[in-house]
Formats: structure tokens, sequence, C-alpha cells
């Protein structure tokens, strides 16, 4: 426990070493990390928002041809077979 000391200087509040080691949770410490976890979640939010948009422009790139225009395309020719095989 914190014990005064009385010096030439004034009173002073002498608090052992390992005491004063040890953290304490308070109400400070907790609406810290709950403001500062909000804060980091908020600015997440704002940077994908503001990127979503280009996002979207790069998922429209990768959606495969409809059937409708396929069909106006030349389509392949086919492939040779290559040599038959002799009749026995």
């Amino acid at each position: 426990m914190a014990e005064v000391v009385h010096d030439a200087e004034g009173d002073h509040v002498h608090i052992p070493a390992t005491e004063v080691r040890q953290g304490r949770w308070g109400r400070h410490v907790f609406w810290v990390l709950i403001g500062s976890t909000l804060l980091a979640a908020l600015a997440l939010f704002a940077a994908w928002g503001m990127r979503s948009g280009d996002l979207s422009e790069a998922q429209k790139t990768q959606v495969p041809p409809t059937r409708e225009a396929v069909q106006g395309q030349a389509t392949p020719p086919a492939a040779d077979p290559g040599p038959s095989a002799p009749a026995s």
C-alpha cells in the first residue's frame, strides 16, 4: 500500500515498485479501447466505400459472355480427325 513520506521537500507519496507495475483496468481504458476499435472500423469502411466503385468495375470484366453475344461470332473450324484406320 502507498505510504506518505515526510522529508524536507514536503509530503511525498511512496508507492512500492511492485504496486506501480501492476496495470489496472478502469472505465477510461475500456472507453479508449471501444473508441479506437470504432475509429478503426470507420476508417476501414470509409476506405472500402471510396474504392467500391473500382471494385465493381473489375468484376464486370470477368463475366463470361452470354449465349446471345456468342451467336453472332464465327465458329472455329472443326479439328482434323487425323488418318483413319485401314479396313481389314
